[in-house]
């Protein structure tokens, strides 16, 4: 058995403004466990995005989430679950000025290939992208796949 406090717990660099990795701090195996507090424009995600081998679940606790799906948006409020098969492209973003907290579950806690896109100036287009750690490691970046294009920085800030 394990117990966390959220308050004894650093947030991680991510597109939301609080993001805490609980699988991390639960020490999880078999599934994925993320908390997040989203103030109005960001996201629990870098991208439109599927995970090729993972299921996701998300519990709105408070606040309005919209889901981005192939079929349109998709709006979940305080008290409502959504459900993401794999394979299933999504990205969550609070729309809204009250904010937003959210818990993201998914199993397997490893999601397999994750396909990421977002849209990139350059290309003039929605493409594949590549998150990774920025040289100085104080920012993860949003790569275009296509062109090498710069789509996105998160920080801590």
């Amino acid at each position: 058995m394990r117990k966390v406090r959220l308050a004894d717990l650093s947030s991680r660099m991510s597109p939301a403004d609080v993001s805490y990795p609980l699988a991390d701090a639960l020490g999880t195996t078999d599934m994925s466990l993320n908390y997040y507090e989203l103030a109005e424009g960001d996201s629990t995600s870098f991208g439109f995005h599927a995970h090729e081998d993972q299921e996701e679940v998300f519990y709105v606790e408070a606040g309005t989430l919209t889901f981005r799906t192939a079929d349109g948006p998709v709006h979940a409020k305080s008290g409502e679950l959504v459900r993401f098969g794999p394979g299933e492209y999504q990205r969550a973003v609070n729309e809204h000025t009250e904010r937003a907290i959210v818990l993201a579950m998914g199993a397997p806690r490893e999601a397999g290939e994750t396909d990421v896109r977002r849209y990139c100036e350059e290309c003039e287009a929605e493409t594949t992208q590549t998150i990774e750690l920025a040289d100085d490691r104080d920012s993860i970046l949003a790569r275009c796949e296509n062109c090498g294009s710069e789509t996105g920085r998160f920080t801590d800030e």
